[in-house]
């Protein structure tokens, strides 16, 4: 029997999600699979100081988290995606010790890209739903 699917968008976010065609989260059983999240400004474009792009990426990840009724801690699995990984280790590392300051600290793949369509950083998740 396969396991329904559930879209999770943040509130005042449809049409960004719905103009590209794809869901903020998936909701699969007590598994929710977050989509890739940017540090963009809100008109959508890329926020030009690396260390508050990586930021306003966690808080866009907060916003799907909170919608599906999680939060940072209810992740298992990271995937962060850098345009420079040598020369943003620094600041990705600040801003990671701000959001997940303790152990136990999640699962976590940093992989090098050329090209985040005018961003540095991305990041990805998978995360455990708490039953009520």
């Amino acid at each position: 029997m396969m396991t329904k699917r559930e879209v999770i968008i943040p509130e005042g976010k449809h049409d960004l999600y719905e103009q590209h065609g794809y869901s903020a989260a998936i909701k699969s059983g007590d598994l929710l699979f977050v989509s890739g999240q940017v540090g963009s400004l809100a008109d959508g474009t890329p926020e030009p100081d690396f260390k508050r792009q990586v930021e306003l990426a966690f808080d866009n990840l907060k916003s799907v988290l909170s919608a599906a009724g999680c939060s940072l801690d209810d992740i298992i699995d990271v995937t962060t995606f850098h345009t420079d990984p040598q020369n943003q280790l620094e600041s990705i590392m600040a801003v990671k010790q701000q959001m997940f300051p303790s152990a136990p600290y999640p699962n976590w793949t940093a992989v090098g890209v050329t090209w985040l369509s005018g961003f540095d950083f991305e990041i990805k998740v998978i995360a455990r739903i708490q039953s009520a």
